[in-house]
C-alpha cells in the first residue's frame, strides 16, 4: 500500500503490521500533515507532522481507534490553524518541536529526571562508554531494536560481564521509557531484548593477599586515597557513601557513623572499629571542610578513586617483581623520579629477559566493591551469623529484615571488631591477640 492514502476506519483497521522492531508511517490525503504511525505491536497513533527549521516535528494527537479518523482530522486542522494564526498555547508550542537526537534527549533527560537518581553518575558513564558514539547523533525514532541489540552483543563479544550489559540495557530502556512518557515516541526499542545471565561475584581479599594489600596501601602518597581505601575495607560501607562521608555524621566517642541515606533507601548506623576510628581521628586533626574525603569537583568530595586503586596493584606487582629479580642475584635499581608505570614496565621487561616465573606477581583482579565483600567474608570466617553480617553491611532482604530489626549494635560491633582484628593480623599489621567470642544475638 502507498504510504499516502485517504484515511478511513476500514483502511486504517486493515493496515499490515511492520516487522518486529520496525514502524510504518502513513500520511492522509485529506489533511496532508496528518500522519499515522503503526508499530509491530499493532499500536496506531495519529500525529501532526510539521517542519521546524531543518527538522520535522511530531505532535501526538491520539491512538486509533480511541481517536477516530474524523476526530484526528478535526484536531489536526484545529492545531494547525492555531499555529498558522500565531495563537498557539504554550503547552502545544512546547510539544511541537523538532524531534531530538539521543544526545539532545539525554541532556533533557538528565535535567528532568536523571539528576534525581542515585545512579546518575553511573548512568552518565555508561552513556559515554557505550551509547554516545554509535547513537548520539541519531534522531530518537531512528534508533531501532536492532541497533540497541547490536551494541549489547558487541559488549558481550568484548568480554563485558552480564551485569554490565544489563545495566546499559536498563539505561537505554529507561531513556526510551521517558521519551514515550514525554510524547517523543510511541514504543520502546529495548522491549523484547532479553537481559543477560549474571554470575554472583564472590571475590574478596584472601589471607595471603592482605599483607601485600596493606603494604601497598601504606605506601600510597595520596593520604586521601590511602585512607579512603582503608576505611572502605574496615567499615564495609558502599563506595558512594564512603566518598560522601561527612564529619557531622561521625561520633568518634561512641564509635558510630550515621549514614542518613543509603542505596537501599534506609539509613544505616555503621560501627567503627578501633582501627577505623584511629584513621578518622588522625584525619580530623587536619580536617578542613564538611567532608572526610574532600575533592576539588562540584560535589566537594572525592569522586573517582580508580586511578588510586590501580596504583595499589601496580605498586604491589612492582615490589613482587623486584624481589624475584633480586632473588636471581640481579640488581633492580631504583631510578630517581621514575613514574610508577614506567618502573613497572621496566620490571616486567627485566623479568621476561631473565626468564623468571612471574606467576602470582599481580593480585588477581579486585574491584573496589570487593572491599565491602571482604569485611563480610571475614566476619563469616570468625563465625558471625548471616543476620549480623546483613545488618553490619545494611543488606536489605524481606526474609531477614525482621531479624535485623531486633538486633542491637553490640553483636554487630563485636563482629566487625573481630573481623577487623583478624584482617589486620593476617595482613601483618598487628600481633595476634585473643578476641572475645561474639555474643549470640537474642531473636
Amino acid at each position: 500500500m502507498e504510504n499516502r492514502f485517504n484515511f478511513t476506519k476500514t483502511a486504517v483497521t486493515g493496515l499490515p503490521l511492520p516487522d518486529a522492531g520496525k514502524r510504518a508511517t502513513y500520511y492522509d490525503e485529506t489533511v496532508p500533515k496528518l500522519a499515522l504511525r503503526v508499530t509491530a505491536a499493532g499500536t496506531k497513533t495519529f500525529y501532526i507532522v510539521k517542519r521546524v527549521g531543518t527538522g520535522m516535528a511530531w505532535l501526538k494527537l491520539g491512538v486509533f481507534p480511541d481517536m477516530t479518523v474524523d476526530n484526528a482530522r478535526k484536531e489536526a486542522e484545529n492545531k494547525l490553524g492555531l499555529f498558522a494564526g500565531g495563537d498557539n498555547p504554550a503547552e502545544t508550542r512546547r510539544a511541537l518541536k523538532a524531534e531530538p537526537t539521543l544526545a539532545e534527549f539525554f541532556k533533557e533527560y538528565g535535567t528532568r529526571h536523571g539528576q534525581k537518581k542515585k545512579s546518575w553518575r553511573d548512568d552518565q558513564q555508561r552513556y559515554r562508554d557505550y551509547l554516545e558514539k554509535p547513537l548520539a547523533a541519531r534522531k530518537l525514532s531512528a534508533i531501532t531494536r536492532e541497533s540497541i541489540g547490536r551494541i549489547l552483543s558487541d559488549m558481550e563479544r568484548d568480554g563485558k560481564s552480564g551485569a554490565t550489559v544489563n545495566n546499559v540495557r536498563a539505561l537505554a530502556s529507561g531513556l526510551f521509557g521517558k521519551a514515550i512518557e514525554w510524547s517523543y515516541l510511541t514504543d520502546n526499542p529495548v522491549k523484547g531484548i532479553k537481559t543477560r545471565k549474571t554470575n554472583k561475584r564472590d571475590r574478596f581479599l584472601q589471607a595471603d593477599e592482605l599483607p601485600r594489600f596493606f603494604a601497598s596501601v601504606g605506601q600510597e602518597p595520596n593520604e586521601t586515597i590511602r585512607d579512603y581505601f582503608l576505611l572502605s575495607l574496615l567499615t564495609g560501607a558502599r563506595r558512594a557513601n564512603v566518598m560522601a562521608m561527612r564529619w557531622n555524621q561521625i561520633n568518634l566517642a561512641e564509635g558510630l557513623w550515621r549514614i542518613p541515606d543509603t542505596k537501599n533507601g534506609t539509613p544505616q548506623n555503621v560501627t567503627l572499629s578501633p582501627e577505623a576510628a584511629a584513621i578518622l581521628t588522625t584525619r580530623k586533626e587536619t580536617a578542613d571542610g564538611a567532608f572526610v574525603f574532600p575533592g576539588d569537583g562540584k560535589s566537594g568530595h572525592l569522586i573517582e578513586p580508580k586511578k588510586g586503586w590501580q596504583r595499589i596493584f601496580d605498586r604491589d606487582e612492582l615490589a613482587q617483581l623486584a624481589a624475584r629479580i633480586e632473588a636471581a642475584d640481579k640488581a633492580f635499581p631504583v631510578v630517581e623520579g621514575e613514574a610508577l608505570t614506567d618502573a613497572l614496565e621496566r620490571a616486567r621487561k627485566t623479568a621476561k629477559r631473565l626468564k623468571l616465573d612471574t606467576e602470582g606477581t599481580r593480585i588477581d583482579p579486585l574491584r573496589i566493591h570487593d572491599l565491602r565483600r571482604t569485611l563480610g567474608s571475614w566476619q563469616a570466617k570468625q563465625g558471625a551469623s548471616l543476620a549480623i553480617i546483613g545488618k553490619s553491611l545494611n543488606h536489605k532482604s524481606q526474609q531477614a529484615t525482621a531479624i535485623y530489626a531486633r538486633l542491637d549494635l553490640d553483636p554487630v560491633r563485636a563482629s566487625v571488631n573481630q573481623a577487623t582484628a583478624a584482617m589486620m593480623e593476617a595482613g601483618g599489621m598487628k600481633k595476634s591477640a585473643e578476641v572475645k567470642p561474639i555474643r549470640k544475638a537474642r531473636a
